[in-house]
């Protein structure tokens, strides 16, 4: 009987489950024996035959409501894994996998690939795209499995925040999860309706600094106080920390760094590190407002996938499942307009780098512009002769002063 893999690698996202019942549950109905792989890629790497666990109907036919991973997941860089790659090989060998269903995002589909390519046409392998990251280039827009409950929760933590920010007159600077693009930060901020967002993609330079993020926000509460509202709630995206300079970065924060060697940027308090810049600003100016610093992110990754999630990889499993049995290897799969839809990965990859594209949010689109038009922060406009009386007067400053300082921040 031949024997169908499932392995999870990165971090966990909503849906993971429901994928793993509905892979596993085609696989039985078509004759073939499942196994998943507990712990992600790592005890492929020490060779460990135990990792290797059968699944049964009865082991997944109720899992696909719930969150986390009964497989449960890691991280492995393939950088620092180069010279035991031959061990996970012979391992998948040794566990007589014919067929392999990777779920996970860049990192677990650049893994995929080079399964792939070593097997040779002895293994068949298919990837299934998660994370709440949302930066895997999927068709016609669509969203990574596992985001949209992240979002949903996401905009729950945001609202309740907001009201507290409300009735006790503060300012929150909530910072969400996104190693390198916004679609997280920026969806849970358009939808919970926050005073403001803050994501990378805004910065087409390289590196920024410091000061111009927080005089974005410093702005935005001059702005808010000069329409009377003592409160508000920003949304900065983790990855900002990608474009501030390591060696500036470290002088207000220890940088500690994941399995794989990166920066753990959900552990950087980016929030309290701008807040100390803003309130330092703003006392200057005669301001004393009370800023709360909160990070949003692990709460978000293993919560129980809202109906769009279970739909979604139960179609997912099913695909990948299918795929495979139809003698298909060296893709992922994508559902797109009520269609299952195999990507390969040479078109996922760009072979300059080595690396997976990387999906980043459109500053371009009316997706957001839509969001940018909502948000209180500093425009060109408030500049205008007669618009910055009002905002002058809080600061006690000229306006040409007022200009002199913040108009930068509108470019």
């Amino acid at each position: 009987m031949e024997t169908v893999g499932i392995i999870v690698g990165g971090g966990p996202a909503p849906g993971i489950n429901g994928t793993i019942s509905a892979a596993t549950i085609e696989a039985i109905n078509q004759g073939k024996r499942v196994i998943g792989i507990k712990g992600g890629f790592k005890p492929l790497f020490d060779g460990d035959l135990k990792c290797a666990e059968p699944l049964t109907v009865d082991d997944v036919s109720r899992i696909h409501t719930k969150g986390g991973s009964i497989l449960r997941t890691s991280r492995e860089h393939a950088e620092r894994v180069k010279e035991r790659f031959s061990v996970l090989m012979q391992t998948l060998k040794n566990l007589d996998i014919k067929y392999l269903i990777t779920i996970g995002g860049d990192g677990t589909l650049f893994m995929a690939n080079w399964i792939e390519r070593e097997a040779r046409g002895d293994m068949n392998v298919v990837h299934v795209p998660k994370t709440i990251d949302n930066d895997i280039p999927l068709p016609g827009g669509a969203s990574t499995f596992g985001y949209e409950t992240a979002r949903h929760w996401g905009v729950e933590i945001a609202k309740n925040i907001m009201e507290d920010a409300r009735v006790a007159g503060r300012w929150y600077f909530l910072t969400i999860m996104g190693r390198y693009t916004g679609h997280l930060a920026l969806g849970v901020g358009k939808a919970a309706g926050v005073t403001l967002t803050i994501i990378p993609e805004e910065f087409p330079e390289e590196k920024i600094s410091f000061k111009k993020v927080a005089d974005i926000l410093t702005g935005a509460i001059i702005k808010r106080l000069s329409m009377g509202r003592d409160h508000g709630v920003a949304i900065l995206a983790e990855g900002l920390a990608e474009k501030f300079d390591p060696d500036e970065l470290i002088e207000y924060e220890q940088l500690e760094k994941d399995e794989t060697g990166r920066v753990r940027l959900s552990e950087i308090q980016l929030g309290r590190i701008v807040k100390n810049f803003v309130k330092k600003s703003l006392e200057e100016m005669g301001i004393n407002p009370t800023i709360v610093d909160k990070n949003i992110g692990y709460e978000l990754r293993s919560a129980d996938p809202i109906p769009y999630d279970i739909e979604y990889t139960r179609n997912l499993g099913y695909g990948a499942v299918r795929y495979l049995l139809r003698g298909g290897t060296g893709a992922m799969i994508t559902f797109e307009e009520g269609h299952l839809r195999p990507i390969p990965f040479v078109e996922l990859l760009d072979y300059k780098t080595g690396k997976v594209k990387i999906r980043k949010v459109d500053i371009t689109s009316e997706n957001y512009e839509v969001g940018r038009k909502y948000m209180i922060r500093l425009e060109k406009e408030d500049f205008d002769e007669g618009r910055s009386r009002a905002l002058v007067e809080v600061v006690k400053m000229s306006e040409e002063q007022f200009r002199e300082r913040f108009f930068y921040v509108t470019t």
